[in-house]
């Protein structure tokens, strides 16, 4: 019989549906060494997270977050809440010898996040960090080609990360446009994915130069016609450069009419070229120089062979944007049975918040920034 860990989710919107469907289907699909049991889904609203427990497969609901921390019979902590509460949360669970899982950006500052990763690492249990597209097989494709030299030396990284849900100025004012409760605004939400893809699939960031645009300052507050000032970006941008010589940019902005969830990157080697765009996640664009007859291919990365689709359906019959938790979560477990820390973690929590926290300097200084 498998060993049973018991879950328990901090959060219960957007991202504790996501992890939600990933916990109660991962074993579904995969031959897990472990077995998650979906304990108990905290909240603050009581009516709100009973509610989310009924529908999305909890056992129990609770509004107090210590408490279930504090509990014996829980052994991993999924952090799903905004990112104002990260570092109180992952620091408690870390003190109570849980595994920690944290949506990104780890923290809401450099600060909290180097408290978190030395809270996990002081208190040695297990960490990782919500990248998920990591997780798209096309994604993983994508790293294992470029780690086998398929394209050569690695010279450019072009991410994009665009959504347009802001774009009516009418908008309301709702946690992820206020500083105190989110940390930064396109810059954490969406460009930090595109920072951890490039580090990911080119290597370390050393330096940025980084531009913010906040193009509409007060909007209406939930339910009212009172006007608020908004403190984060709108959009952002960033110029970097890489540890290995190459060199790259940075685009996220969620005021670009008709873009959804376009979070693309290109990569440009010495033989060839990669491109990935999430809106068309089963394809990957691959250019590899053979000549005068030399052209970019798509391939459908849906076969048995590629990263993570044995689990999955026949040749040819795509998944989507949920599978990359269940990937993330099949990760953890594995990491979990094994003893290790999984990939990414903490440490890359930390790195990538380095680089956020030296884009913001180099908007407000306009001079090129180390990380």
């Amino acid at each position: 019989m498998k060993k049973k860990l018991n879950v328990a989710m901090l959060g219960y919107q957007f991202m504790g549906r996501a992890h939600s469907n990933a916990w109660r289907q991962v074993g579904h699909f995969f031959d897990l060494p472990v077995e998650p049991v979906m304990k108990v889904v905290c909240g603050r609203n009581e009516q709100a997270v009973k509610d989310a427990a009924e529908s999305l497969g909890w056992e129990e609901y609770s509004t107090d977050w210590r408490k279930v921390i504090e509990r014996d019979d829980i052994d991993i902590i999924d952090i799903c809440t905004p990112g104002e509460a990260h570092a109180e949360q992952a620091i408690a669970a870390a003190e109570a010898g849980k595994v920690v899982l944290c949506e990104k950006p780890l923290g809401n500052t450099l600060a909290e996040a180097e408290e978190m990763l030395a809270a996990v690492e002081r208190n040695k249990v297990i960490h990782m960090i919500c990248h998920n597209y990591r997780r798209v097989p096309a994604v993983t494709l994508a790293k294992q080609m470029i780690d086998e030299g398929s394209i050569g030396r690695i010279y450019h990284y072009r991410g994009t990360y665009l959504q347009d849900w802001i774009v009516d100025p009418m908008f309301p004012r709702v946690w992820r446009l206020e500083k105190s409760k989110t940390g930064s605004g396109a810059l954490g939400d969406i460009a930090s994915h595109s920072i951890d893809l490039a580090r990911y699939l080119v290597g370390e960031i050393t330096e940025v130069s980084g531009m913010l645009k906040t193009f509409v300052t007060e909007r209406p507050l939930p339910g009212s016609d009172e006007m608020a000032p908004v403190d984060v970006d709108d959009a952002a941008l960033s110029l970097m450069r890489f540890e290995n010589g190459a060199i790259g940019s940075v685009e996220g902005s969620r005021m670009a009419p008709g873009r959804k969830n376009y979070n693309r990157f290109e990569i440009n080697g010495s033989r060839g070229s990669i491109v990935f765009n999430l809106e068309r996640m089963n394809e990957l664009e691959v250019y590899i120089d053979e000549g005068p007859n030399s052209g970019f291919k798509d391939i459908y990365v849906t076969d048995p062979s590629h990263p993570y689709f044995a689990a999955w359906w026949p040749a040819g019959h795509i998944i989507g944007y949920e599978h990359t938790f269940i990937h993330t979560v099949y990760e953890l477990l594995k990491a979990i049975d094994e003893e290790r820390i999984p990939s990414p973690n903490f440490v890359d929590g930390l790195r990538n918040q380095r680089i956020l926290d030296a884009i913001v300097r180099s908007a407000e200084s306009r001079t090129w920034e180390s990380i």
